[in-house]
């Protein structure tokens, strides 16, 4: 019987687009004060109509931006990379967008591991004596997926919290001579990965997250979204999951990116130059 694969099985869900901007105050100082008016309700009445793109839960949401990483930040979901795209046409397509550069970008899709019950399947299959690969393995492994996604479909396609903070950060597993994730067996990746999971349990009534991989979309793996009401939440729960052996030994982080929610109702007066 060949080997199992390696690969833990994954549902995916919305296509998810973070974006960085600075702000140019310098050039918005030399527009006139009716025009940034104009200028600041026409841009909040376009972000509103992607703040409720389907009508009925928030996909898209706009943060005013902690640090000298930049000033804006927004965050989309979509039902497709498709949609996506659009959603950048469309933001560069308004008169607020000559003043916004562009200093980071992410594109993802909301990822669910599915550990567990990658085991249990492929264990099962296994047993039944079905080759890994087969057309019987492939249709076993593809009824699993879709019950999955049927099950889990509130996460795999959420809406954005009300939250009034947002920490984002990219990340990798390491693949180095000595310690490499990949190389690791199924069964203990589970068990790290399970362990993992408790810590983040714990916050449940405190720190939302959406998981979102992007193997293939960007330059990292996997982007991670923390929502809460507190941001030093963040800390915490970041800092006590730095002492769990899979971010211990296996991960690798990329830029932090901390922002405060920006009702759109209140980004005319954000745009203010006067108190």
């Amino acid at each position: 019987m060949a080997e199992v694969p390696p690969v833990p099985l994954t549902i995916e869900g919305s296509s998810v687009l973070h974006q960085m901007f600075r702000f140019d105050w310098k050039a918005w100082r030399r527009v006139a004060a009716a025009d940034r008016e104009q200028i600041a309700n026409s841009a909040v009445q376009t972000l509103k109509q992607m703040e409720r793109g389907d009508g009925s839960s928030t996909q898209s949401a706009l943060y005013s931006q902690f640090g000298h990483k930049g000033d804006l930040m927004l965050i989309h979901l979509r039902k497709s990379a498709e949609e996506l795209n659009q959603i950048e046409l469309t933001l560069a397509k308004t008169e607020l967008f000559d003043f916004l550069e562009a200093k980071y970008s992410y594109v993802s899709v909301v990822e669910l591991g599915l550990y567990e019950s990658s085991a249990k399947t492929y264990a099962t299959l296994s047993a039944n004596g079905l080759e890994p690969h087969t057309a019987e393995w492939n249709a076993a492994v593809e009824d699993v997926l879709k019950r999955q996604s049927e099950a889990m479909a509130p996460r795999l396609w959420p809406s954005i919290p009300e939250a009034k903070y947002l920490c984002f950060y990219p990340m990798d597993r390491r693949r180095g001579e000595q310690v490499n994730w990949y190389t690791v067996s199924m069964e203990e990746r589970q068990q790290m990965m399970h362990e993992h999971g408790l810590i983040g349990r714990r916050y449940a009534g405190t720190v939302r997250q959406i998981i979102t991989g992007s193997i293939g979309w960007d330059d990292w793996e996997w982007g991670v979204d923390l929502f809460a009401d507190d941001p030093l939440v963040f800390k915490k729960l970041i800092y006590e999951m730095r002492f769990d052996q899979v971010s211990a030994l296996y991960a690798l982080f990329g830029q932090f990116y901390m922002g405060k929610r920006l009702p759109l109702e209140q980004l005319v007066d954000w745009l203010r130059l006067s108190a």
